[in-house]
């Protein structure tokens, strides 16, 4: 129970300009504390030390280690100052004679994508605390678990003509290095300045873009753009182009091609065109994922130089590694420079990635999953090849890899080991892919020895060309998704009730399902409410009671939001509120799909419909729902008497099994319950004796890319718990333990704006919103479980989530 109250390389040519869809990124610089990496730089003239701003974008690597971004000071005088991320992955910003500090509560453990970090300091502010503004993603943070701010007119140590540094801080003996990307470096000296200045916000896909910087820069301000790699010299890789010529020196910073290329092209814009050589597409790039973890510890594996690099030392283990990206259509083309004679590549279906024993575990263990190791290809724990040209060391170990036609190829240094994939011909195996998400990896057994494997996703030139047709695992590759703007279909509101009547807009779209409840203390039902059974009639997915009438709860659906009226559930006087409302589409017709006729409001882009219907007089029955693909999530509940709330989810094995979301009660079983679910119908519900006329109402949600997921995991017990694939930067999470009695447990990203998620609410329950604990990160791609809590992490659960961002355009929270 949860406690109630857990080859050729790419030279650049400068694409700085602005074009549509805001100012193009063309490079990032990779710091890997392992090369004693950074850029220095000591001023001749001392800048504005009281008023200063530094911006830039970052895509984190390393976790859990004392990493700088931006120091200043000497290793003798008392005055040092630094920003950085603190061994427990927060952001604190201090100088040690300077009587300040400032951490963030909020955690920064996201290593999938690029967030935008903007340090404003101005000491000439009356307001202590508007001497020191952080800014992530466009939003200011506010929330510390330190604040001691600076006192006013105090002279920072920044823009003196002390040493400057980009990545480390060294002093006393004491050196304190960065392990991520840096990409657009800004220092405004003179100026404080908040992200509008460098920043805006996507008209097509609603999240934060680059834009070009037209202000001045000052004495000692810099823009890093670190697009001329012909050397790492101040004058090209460390260049400012801000017109100052503040340049920077590079130390152990690499640009010579190959696996040390420290100049990528994983970039926070998505632009260009891909033609198989690798290293010219840009944007957000597949790395090893050190967060998915296969079922604990038992292999000792570290990650290194952006997360593209592997190394094990601990034997007999089958140390593993996948992706951040995970694809459900296309071409994909992907290396590996092999550690050892028993390295190799291959995919997994994302959903197989929670297994408790790694050391029994490899990549082609599962019916998912496929692999090229040593001389063999492996599938399902059976060798579909044998007697294959063995690996070895520092071979380029290849994948083609096709979603669209169920096949794929290996290959070893340009020669595949079978077919031709290029021409789709006589392919290593073929497969099924439907929509399932596949997840690159790889893994080796190191025998005791430290090996090293390195990826390569394409942010860097391929040793080989691709196949024609195929390409490189970045998100400008990635298909447009169905729903660029999740918000423009399902959305969070968070409001005060008002014990009266309020009308609630801001909403993108007109909703036609709300679904609300109180956070405050006292027994307030939840109240689900929908436009085809109309305003005012009342469900709580936390009672067994049919439809109540007349409640005052939603009394309208409006063409931006809805309006309350006084149930205290949705409306309690001066308490804290917060509504889920989701885009069923404009209108409502009757649907003869199935042996009943129902009524059916159905988004099929969105892939959401709300079906009303009434049971016929005898026999089992199929019931339309308009959706147009297999739902993945469908929640019943008679309207006109007692009931529970009977769901069906995709993780099912069967047809026979129901959840109840008005209880804790483990799956149970009743014969055939849905009978047949396919494209267009759902149906058989146990029959009809004794439930002739009765109305029902079924809200049913198709997974939709980029949008919605619906899954399940396997709990491992760690506080480094299952990370889980979706594919999208989650707005809201639902999840429930199957196996065991456990709560419905709901987050969402609008009652916390930040990691990690904490407060929850119950689905089952009137209850308050739960304690603000450790239970889990929501990141760009998915989400990743902080707790032993054994009601989240141990065991069999199912999750229901919808996105704020897919990952095409999401950033690091």
């Amino acid at each position: 129970m949860i406690p109630g109250s857990a080859s050729p390389f790419f030279l650049g040519s400068s694409l700085a300009a602005a074009s549509a869809g805001g100012l193009q990124i063309e490079r990032s610089l990779r710091f890997n504390s392992n090369d004693s990496a950074y850029l220095s730089r000591t001023p001749g003239t001392a800048g504005n030390r009281r008023t200063w701003t530094w911006a830039g974008w970052v895509k984190r690597s390393g976790l859990g280690t004392e990493q700088v971004l931006f120091s200043a000071g000497n290793s003798s005088p008392a005055q040092r100052g630094h920003f950085r991320f603190t061994s427990s992955n927060t952001f604190s910003f201090d100088e040690d004679s300077g009587g300040f500090s400032l951490t963030t509560t909020q955690v920064f453990r996201d290593v999938s994508a690029w967030f935008h970090l903007v340090v404003a300091f101005d000491s000439t502010q009356a307001t202590s605390a508007n001497r020191i503004k952080v800014y992530v993603n466009g939003l200011q943070v506010t929330t510390f678990s330190t604040a001691t701010y600076p006192t006013q007119n105090f002279d920072s140590i920044f823009n003196t003509t002390d040493p400057h540094r980009i990545g480390e801080l060294s002093y006393a003996g004491n050196i304190y290095e960065l392990n991520a990307y840096l990409a657009n470096l800004y220092l405004i000296d003179g100026q404080a300045l908040d992200p509008s200045s460098f920043t805006e916000t996507d008209a097509t896909t609603g999240q934060l873009i680059p834009k070009t910087y037209t202000g001045s820069y000052g004495t000692n301000g810099f823009n890093l753009l670190f697009a001329d790699n012909s050397a790492a010299t101040a004058s090209t890789l460390g260049k400012d182009t801000s017109g100052n010529s503040n340049n920077w020196t590079p130390t152990n910073l690499s640009v010579t091609a190959g696996t040390g290329n420290d100049s990528l092209v994983d970039s926070p814009t998505n632009y260009g065109t891909d033609t198989g050589v690798g290293g010219e597409v840009r944007g957000n790039y597949c790395t090893f994922n050190p967060l998915a973890i296969f079922g604990g510890t038992n292999a000792t594996k570290s990650y290194g130089n952006g997360n593209l690099e592997m190394t094990a030392t601990s034997s007999n283990n089958i140390p593993t590694a996948v992706g951040t990206i995970a694809a459900t259509s296309g071409k994909w083309y992907a290396e590996v420079t092999a550690g050892h004679t028993t390295n190799g590549i291959g995919f997994v279906n994302a959903a197989n990635l929670q297994v408790v024993a790694e050391s029994s575990y490899a990549l082609g263990t599962p019916v998912d999953g496929w692999i090229r190791y040593d001389n063999r290809v492996f599938n399902n724990s059976t060798t579909l090849q044998s007697g294959l040209t063995t690996i070895a060391t520092n071979n380029i170990v290849q994948i083609a890899l096709d979603l669209d036609n169920g096949k794929f190829w290996f290959g070893i240094n340009n020669t595949w080991d079978s077919g031709n994939p290029a021409t789709g011909t006589s392919p290593t195996a073929t497969f099924t892919a439907s929509s399932k998400a596949w997840l690159i990896g790889t893994q080796f057994r190191n025998d005791g020895v430290s090996v090293t494997t390195t990826l390569n996703a394409g942010q860097r030139a391929f040793a080989y060309t691709a196949p024609s047709g195929f390409k490189a695992l970045c998100t400008q590759n990635l298909p447009a998704p169905l729903v660029t703007k999740s918000n423009t279909v399902f959305d969070t509101v968070l409001y005060t009730g008002n014990g009266g009547t309020q009308t609630i807009t801001g909403l993108a779209f007109s909703p036609d399902f709300v679904w609300y409840k109180s956070r405050v203390s006292g027994v307030f039902n939840h109240g689900l409410f929908d436009i085809i059974r109309g305003a005012q009639n009342f469900l709580a997915s936390n009672s067994t009671t049919g439809e109540v009438g007349s409640i005052a709860g939603v009394s309208a659906f409006n063409s931006d939001g809805f309006t309350l009226g006084s149930d205290a559930g949705g409306n309690n006087s001066a308490a804290s509120m917060v509504a889920w409302a989701w885009d069923a589409g404009t209108s409502t017709v009757s649907n003869t799909a199935g042996s009943v006729t129902s009524q059916v409001r159905a988004n099929a882009t969105a892939g959401f419909s709300v079906v009303t219907y009434t049971y016929p007089s005898s026999g089992a029955f199929s019931v339309g729902h308009g959706l147009g693909v297999t739902p993945g999530l469908i929640i019943t509940k008679h309207r006109n008497r007692p009931s529970d709330w009977y769901v069906y989810h995709s993780s099912a094995t069967t047809t026979s099994q129901i959840l109840n979301l008005n209880t804790t009660a483990a799956v149970s079983t009743a014969t055939n319950f849905w009978g047949s679910i396919t494209s267009t119908v759902f149906g058989g519900l146990v029959g009809t004796s004794g439930l002739s006329g009765d109305t029902d109402v079924a809200y049913c949600f198709a997974p939709v890319v980029g949008y919605s997921s619906f899954g399940s995991y396997t709990g491992n017990g760690l506080a480094d718990g299952p990370f889980v694939y979706t594919g999208f930067r989650p707005k809201f999470v639902l999840i429930k333990r199957t196996d065991t009695a456990a709560e419905w447990i709901i987050w969402d990203s609008s009652r916390k704006a930040y990691n990690f998620e904490g407060p929850f609410l119950l689905a089952e329950s009137s209850a308050a919103e739960g304690s603000d604990a450790e239970y889990l990160d929501f990141l760009s791609n998915g989400f990743k479980l902080r707790t032993t809590n054994t009601t989240l992490n141990t065991g069999t659960s199912i999750y229901i989530a919808f996105a704020e961002a897919p990952f095409n355009y999401s950033r690091a929270r």
